[in-house]
């Protein structure tokens, strides 16, 4: 049978794309309009020759009634008249949508995801199609651009894209094979699976509510786009050439980090570990791309992870040691001294109480005991090497910690601190805190309970018995990583400084 010239247009970018190899299993997602309908019946012309095999899929939203059951006998009707086994399902969406407290259309989504996601799972498959179109793409481009989008939403739809895992149930994306969303009706237009359904009279369904101005994509269809198109009639090939440079610096950005990742990044389970020191070095949409990979690593995709989420994750860089940040679905950003921690409780896993009863990342070794200091040298301690150096002239000063603003406070300066060495001597130890500790922070006229600045500060209560205390005989005189005692600090008269560093073992 001669091929018509939209059907060798469809396979020509299933081939150039690679979608579908020869001997495949592919389920085709159709809802019974016109675009799912052209796909299937182009596909169903073409298994025989590369030797694929077929499945359909249906699920009945139960949104419009016998709309809705007409909608599934008629994809029922067409798949036993091509041939094709089907599996026609049916949810709840309306009830399911108030479960979760989102859209309609989003439950709808996640719904048919996790439907299509079963179905290929039963049948063998590893490819999904679905009918989406270039008018879909010029939609989907410009309501990310009204939402508010980085280059990844520029980008709109691809060709074929990774399933979203959670939306499977599947706890870890590395142990399932992939399964991939495919989209061979990208290069379409509506108009032309319109023309093709009606060349083939297969009479597609007419869905009724996507002529309903309540859903947020029709009325970008039916109101924004003819209204864009009045300023510029070209609109829709701006939108697709501002997609296609975007793809192409997307790409390319994402294969600098890549090359990246084993370098900067390691993962443990549900959590991903940055090194901080080197990320805070690289270009911002370096940072911004390896963020988005760490999250892609740990949830399968980043589908609801918006860009302002990312550019929140990204601004912790640039916070004080142990800074926290809750995402949507499960993820926690925290800043350690070394590492930037992102962390997530796996859709479905654990509740919000069990969420925040998640690990603080700490970043100070324990240190259990009592160790004094050789001054001047070199002290190891458990975790940490301590360099003690004496100057007998002035050298210049580290800025005073109390004047740094927090998104400074990085520690440039935290691990390291001068005093004046006739003030504390040379008889120094570092010790844990210990109950009725005081010392007078830098900056204040009066000692105060150290467990106060602690609170004051917002040190994480698990990270307090961690942090170095560096004592005199009378007195503490540092609290490493935040504050000197007042009483210790280096003036313009000081004859000797006492300059401590502080270095985390590996």
């Amino acid at each position: 049978m001669s091929k018509t010239k939209l059907e060798l247009k469809v396979i020509g970018f299933i081939q150039r794309h690679s979608l579908i190899s020869p001997g495949e299993t592919v389920v085709v997602g159709v809802s019974g309009g016109a675009d799912s309908v052209c796909l299937l019946h182009i596909l169903a012309k073409w298994q025989k020759e590369q030797g694929i095999r077929l499945h359909v899929a249906h699920l009945n939203h139960q949104l419009r009634g016998m709309e809705s059951e007409a909608d599934a006998k008629y994809v029922s009707n067409l798949a036993d008249s091509l041939s094709i086994p089907i599996t026609i399902d049916r949810q709840d969406v309306a009830a399911y949508r108030t479960k979760r407290n989102c859209s309609i259309e989003e439950a709808a989504r996640e719904l048919r995801y996790v439907f299509l996601g079963r179905v290929a799972r039963k049948v063998g498959a590893n490819r999904i199609a679905i009918g989406h179109t270039r008018d879909d793409q010029v939609e989907t481009i410009l309501m990310h651009i009204l939402r508010g989008t980085g280059i990844t939403g520029l980008c709109g739809l691809t060709s074929c894209s990774p399933m979203p895992y959670e939306r499977l149930g599947m706890s870890s994306p590395a142990n399932q094979s992939t399964l991939l969303v495919i989209r061979p009706l990208l290069d379409i237009t509506r108009k032309e699976t319109t023309s093709y359904c009606q060349e083939y009279q297969l009479a597609p369904r007419i869905d009724s509510s996507n002529h309903s101005l309540s859903f947020f994509r029709n009325r970008l269809r039916l109101q924004l786009l003819p209204l864009l198109r009045q300023y510029n009639p070209r609109i829709d090939q701006a939108l697709l050439r501002l997609s296609d440079i975007a793809g192409e610096a997307n790409a390319f950005i994402e294969q600098q980090a890549l090359g990246l990742w084993d370098a900067v990044a390691r993962q443990d389970n549900n959590a991903i570990y940055l090194d901080k020191k080197q990320i805070v070095n690289l270009p911002i949409a370096l940072q911004r791309q390896l963020l988005k990979v760490s999250v892609a690593k740990l949830a399968g995709d980043t589908r609801d992870i918006e860009s302002t989420h990312i550019e929140a994750a990204r601004s912790l860089l640039n916070k004080a040691v142990g800074k926290k940040l809750s995402l949507p679905h499960g993820f926690t950003c925290e800043l350690g001294y070394n590492e930037f921690v992102m962390t997530r409780v796996p859709f479905g896993i654990a509740s919000t109480a069990e969420q925040h009863q998640l690990p603080s990342i700490c970043p100070f070794p324990p240190l259990p005991g009592e160790f004094y200091l050789k001054v001047p040298g070199r002290t190891v301690l458990p975790g940490w090497e301590v360099i003690a150096s004496i100057f007998r002239e002035q050298v210049a000063s580290l800025p005073m910690q109390d004047t740094l603003s927090p998104g400074k406070r990085i520690w440039q300066s935290n691990l390291v601190a001068d005093f004046e060495l006739h003030k504390t001597g040379i008889e120094l130890f570092v010790r844990q805190r210990r109950p009725g500790d005081k010392f007078q922070p830098l900056g204040m006229n009066v000692p105060k309970k150290l467990q106060d600045f602690m609170v004051d500060t917002k040190i994480p209560r698990s990270w307090r018995d961690h942090i170095p205390i560096v004592c005199s005989p009378q007195q503490i005189i540092w609290v490493v990583g935040w504050r000197i005692d007042d009483r210790v600090k280096p003036t313009e008269a000081s004859k000797e400084i006492l300059r401590l560093e502080f270095i985390k073992s590996e």
